[in-house]
């Protein structure tokens, strides 16, 4: 059974997800954009026992959105990185890729919420590519 690791942006959360992912997917819906600050979510689906915490989940701190039936979001209390979260139904946890330390060696199947996506997201391949800061 393969496990990738993942963690937050100061450290202090970490985690081990079991591979492969349920689903892994791009979600556009306008609640994934303003919890990640994206134009998308990168999203990988696993069940709850699919998921391990290392260390730190004490800091992981939890944000149920009351006008939503089901969404949510969890973050670390110390640097406010995006972190796994289980869904209020139970059934199914939410991984964000970027809190992954290393290459799942998937990709993502589709694009969810396609028809909510930021009018400004373009996902044109002939945009410049820089190996390192544009700005």
């Amino acid at each position: 059974m393969m496990e990738i690791q993942g963690s937050c942006l100061c450290g202090a959360i970490r985690y081990a997800v079991r591979l492969p992912f349920d689903k892994f997917l791009y979600c556009h819906c306008s609640r994934c954009r303003k919890t990640t600050g994206t134009p998308h979510a990168s999203n990988a689906i696993v069940a709850p026992d699919a998921l391990r915490w290392l260390a730190g989940q004490q800091n992981v701190q939890r944000y149920d959105l009351p006008t939503a039936r089901s969404f949510s979001s969890a973050f670390c209390k110390t640097c406010g990185a995006p972190m796994p979260r289980l869904t209020r139904s139970g059934k199914r946890v939410i991984v964000p890729a970027g809190s992954l330390d290393s290459d799942p060696d998937e990709k993502p199947a589709c694009h969810a919420h396609w028809a909510s996506r930021a009018g400004w997201y373009s996902d044109d391949p002939a945009l410049p590519k820089f190996d390192g800061d544009a700005f």
